[in-house]
């Protein structure tokens, strides 16, 4: 079968015939793939950050927003039928027995670092015209959501943050009620950030580096998020121009963005940080300052990584939430779809700019 590979020996990323996967388990489904997104981390594994393939192999599949349609289920499988279009999760346990969460099913918060990931870690992803996964990791996609859900990965990272976020608030003598936030960075994740935001009550204003006009802008603020750049706008601005936020949600992966909006954070705020730095950043953080914000304002740092089953539940109700309310919005995000020989070409940007794309198997 087609599939998209980097070879981190040799530094390579192409198109391969792969072995087509096949049941081995009476639990298992085979699912033909129809859509992968592509996103900053598969652009820091074709240029060969990170990124290992399973055991035994030279090569990883890349891979890990999915989107399939079932065409063959074991015979154990239940919930799932020929003809079904599934999204996957990405991560999988790690074996120890000393590691609670995963043997609470939450590899997200695994800690011994031993787990697996499709198409990043040990594992094959799904940017091939099969795939083979465990039923217990799939999860069913509504026949109106098909063009938009191979965004629900990348929204599981807003799900899983404000689920935190609604624990973490919980230390507040009163009950909070959304108030205001900022998302750092206009990205895929930080577009959906801000769908999460709003559909839950947070009047929310877009923090990001390029100046108006540009595609992402006008995504943000045809949801009613008013855009900002940091480029003209500094943090005590946007205080006086939004407010002090409630939260800040990073989506920007840039250290020395995120530490410098940190200053915008209100009293009893949460900041998020989602973002992994792919560059180094010559930066200075004035310590004392910095400890004195925290403690005397009684302000937290959540970082947060990855997503539990729940969180791709809550996200595919969320896109059906979203095309209800925001028309067009979901579908503004997708910049373009691409074949699988373009893999290279879409994550290194050659392919032009705009929020999110797609490579698509049919």
């Amino acid at each position: 079968m087609k599939a998209v590979a980097v070879f981190p020996g040799k530094k390579q990323v192409r198109v391969i015939d792969a072995p087509e996967p096949e049941l081995q388990a009476p639990t298992q489904v085979k699912v033909r793939t129809h859509e992968v997104g592509v996103c900053g981390t598969d652009k820091d594994i074709v240029s060969f950050t990170y990124g290992t393939p399973p055991p035994g192999l030279d090569y990883l599949i890349l891979g890990h927003e999915c989107l399939g349609e079932v065409v063959e289920v074991g015979p154990a499988v239940q919930g799932l039928q020929k003809g079904d279009w599934v999204v996957p999760r990405v991560r999988r346990p790690c074996p120890h027995a000393i590691c609670p969460a995963c043997r609470a099913g939450h590899p997200d918060f695994c800690i011994t670092g031993d787990f697996t990931e499709r198409g990043i870690k040990q594992a094959p992803g799904f940017c091939s015209e099969h795939f083979v996964e465990d039923v217990a990791y799939l999860h069913r996609v509504a026949t109106e959501l098909h063009d938009v859900a191979v965004l629900t990965e990348p929204l599981t990272i807003a799900e899983k943050a404000l689920r935190q976020l609604d624990v973490i608030q919980e230390r507040l003598p009163w009950r909070p009620v959304p108030g205001r936030a900022v998302v750092l960075g206009a990205g895929p994740v930080g577009q959906l950030g801000v769908l999460a935001l709003l559909r839950r009550g947070f009047a929310t204003t877009v923090y990001s580096h390029s100046r108006k006009p540009n595609v992402k802008a006008e995504a943000a603020e045809a949801v009613g998020a008013p855009y900002l750049s940091t480029q003209d706008t500094s943090p005590e601005a946007l205080v006086r121009t939004a407010g002090a936020p409630d939260v800040i949600y990073e989506a920007a992966g840039t250290a020395k963005a995120a530490f410098e909006a940190l200053k915008a954070l209100s009293p009893n705020g949460v900041f998020i940080f989602t973002g992994v730095p792919s560059r180094s950043e010559q930066m200075s953080l004035g310590g004392d300052d910095f400890l004195k914000q925290l403690v005397l304002n009684n302000q937290v740092l959540l970082g947060t990584v990855n997503a539990a089953a729940s969180d791709f539940d809550a996200a595919l109700e969320d896109l059906a939430r979203f095309r209800a309310r925001w028309p067009g919005g979901l579908e503004r995000l997708i910049t373009a779809r691409h074949p699988p020989e373009s893999f290279f070409d879409v994550v290194t940007g050659k392919a032009g700019g705009g929020i999110k794309h797609v490579i698509t198997f049919t």
